[in-house]
């Protein structure tokens, strides 16, 4: 005799292999009276299942839509599928900047059979993403350690090699993974400086957990807006604060959080702060983003901003008739 966890799932498998079914037909197949196909029916509702009756000498029940997220019943193929789909949406960012591919991928791996998760782990090691660039791709170990590391709020050892090539072994506090769309960043705050810091993945070379409660010291920093500042404007000698007569969205979608810093001046303005080399190499991105601003500071790139714009208009000036 099947218990009832396994008729249960039995019965969803059932449920999901045909538009719909008459109590007998279900009987039937698992071998049970109706009544305790009824009483089963009963069960999924209460766990979320939006199993629905039909009336009539020929009606039964169908699977339609839960009122929440129920248990769900996966093969192994299945399985594989799912967790192969989430893997590519996290790593090709096809969800936004978000996590959500990410936490799911990390909770369906922790549950996977052996079988399924070895098998997940070969294909790991067989895929090959051709990028639009050169740049180094995270590795899928680590930014699953480092996502573990971050919900279970440990801290944590990290060596890590800069942008030179030097490698260091920091204690750190993970608190949040973000995507910028190119690339994945930790934000930890560094035991040893008492400071928060970001971290490329893809420079993460090991991740080793301590044992010890990460402490992160009051309120933590947002994490997009310290990874926008840290990338956007870091290194540069010159900075530019503009105001775009756009909203939030709209002035994310023409000024990435890589490139700028965001805030809001109202509904329908936004502040951004850009970084380059120089006041006319800003000027010359700016007029590069199609659409009107004003420069609030520096002068220096307002000036630059006006010389370009007369030059251009100048260049394209009707010819004097004749």
């Amino acid at each position: 005799m099947m218990s009832t966890s396994t008729r249960l799932l039995r019965l969803v498998s059932l449920l999901s292999a045909r538009p719909s079914w008459t109590a007998g037909e279900l009987a039937g197949r698992m071998e049970v009276t109706e009544r305790t196909v009824r009483r089963d029916i009963a069960r999924l509702r209460d766990l979320g299942y939006g199993v629905e009756s039909e009336p009539g000498p020929w009606g039964g029940y169908r699977l339609g839509h839960g009122t929440r997220l129920p248990p769900i019943s996966l093969d192994d193929e299945e399985a594989l599928a799912v967790a192969v789909g989430l893997r590519e949406a996290a790593f090709g960012g096809a969800l936004g900047g978000d996590q959500a591919a990410l936490s799911a991928l990390l909770k369906l791996r922790q549950v996977l059979p052996r079988r399924i998760a070895d098998r997940l782990g070969e294909m790991d090691t067989a895929f090959v993403r051709l990028p639009g660039n050169a740049e180094r791709q995270v590795g899928a170990r680590v930014l699953f350690d480092l996502a573990t590391a971050c919900r279970a709020a440990e801290r944590v050892r990290l060596t890590y090699r800069d942008g030179a090539g030097r490698t260091t072994v920091r204690e750190i506090d993970p608190y949040r993974l973000v995507h910028t769309g190119r690339r994945w960043y930790l934000v930890a705050r560094d035991v040893t400086r008492g400071a928060w810091r970001t971290f490329r993945a893809d420079r993460v070379v090991t991740t080793t957990g301590t044992g010890a409660r990460a402490e992160y010291g009051g309120d933590p920093p947002d994490p997009a807006g310290l990874v926008s500042r840290n990338t956007a404007l870091r290194g540069y000698p010159c900075t530019a604060t503009v105001r775009l007569p756009l909203p939030m969205e709209a002035a994310l979608r023409i000024v990435p959080p890589s490139v700028g810093t965001h805030r809001e001046d109202g509904p329908d303005a936004t502040v951004v702060e850009v970084g380059g080399m120089d006041a006319d190499g800003l000027a010359r991105y700016l007029l590069t983003l199609g659409t009107p601003l004003r420069v609030l500071a520096p002068d220096a790139v307002r000036e630059a901003l006006v010389r370009r714009a007369r030059e251009l208009s100048a260049l394209n000036e009707p010819p004097d008739p004749a």
